[in-house]
């Protein structure tokens, strides 16, 4: 990824960079994407506070529904919640800091693609499955640029 003359390396989806995005396929979505807001763990990534973005803790009962036929579709949720879901307090620390792309937000389409994110990344960069991720240390320093409305684009 380029952040202006800056090149960081980042992991993509494990299904590659696909024009045409459905629930489920691990495509990484070929578009241009607004940064909406974040979350982040405070007790594990305390850098997210040093940002423009809106950014909302993570805590035990934050999940985002990933069932298409769910009314909260692509929407953050209170776990236990009874239709599909991602639990967005992780033990992998993917979403230490995570930050909400405008994918199929508004307007939400069913099956579309839900919980596109920009986070961090697994050691290796090894695939994501749609996010864009990268090191704890390149979002440490993009964080402080970021703003809403901040544009991330993926291409091929």
């Amino acid at each position: 990824m380029k952040a202006g003359q800056l090149v960081i390396p980042c992991a993509l989806g494990r299904g590659g960079i696909v024009a045409n995005k459905r629930e489920g396929d691990g495509g990484t979505p070929l578009a241009a994407m607004r940064i909406l807001s974040g979350y982040f763990r405070g007790d594990r990534f305390a850098g997210a506070r040093r940002t423009r973005l809106e950014m909302r803790p993570i805590g035990a009962a934050l999940g985002w529904c990933d069932m298409p036929d769910d009314r909260n579709y692509n929407r953050p949720v209170k776990i236990p919640y009874r239709s599909g879901h991602e639990r967005m307090k992780r033990d992998d620390r993917l979403y230490d800091a995570c930050l909400v792309l405008d994918w199929n937000i508004s307007p939400r389409r069913r099956g579309r693609g839900s919980a596109i994110f920009f986070h961090l990344a697994r050691p290796g960069f090894t695939p994501t499955e749609g996010c864009v991720a990268v090191s704890p240390r390149a979002m440490a320093r993009l964080l402080p640029h970021l703003g809403a409305g901040t544009v991330l684009k993926v291409v091929r």
